[in-house]
């Protein structure tokens, strides 16, 4: 069960469920228990990469943001003299 901190757990759950089942179709057989943990470990490295991504996306679109802002304060600042 989710905390009661997580906005909408029935999409969360279904992000996992697609990264299980994108892991899944790379294995051909799916019976052994040693696939399924495979196939686990691999859902969630997929997952935690595109986590790293998206975390470095934000990180680099906030800087932009604040580069952007210095930037008009300056001008503004500079427009006021």
């Amino acid at each position: 069960m989710p905390d009661g901190q997580v906005k909408n757990p029935e999409k969360v759950a279904q992000y996992v469920t697609d990264y299980i089942q994108e892991a899944e179709g790379m294995f051909e057989s799916k019976s052994s228990g040693r696939n399924k943990t495979a196939i686990l470990l691999l859902a969630a490295m997929n997952l935690s990469k595109d986590f790293h991504e998206l975390k470095q996306q934000h990180s680099e679109f906030e800087r932009d943001v604040e580069r952007k802002m210095a930037s008009l304060i300056h001008k503004i600042d500079k427009g006021l003299e």
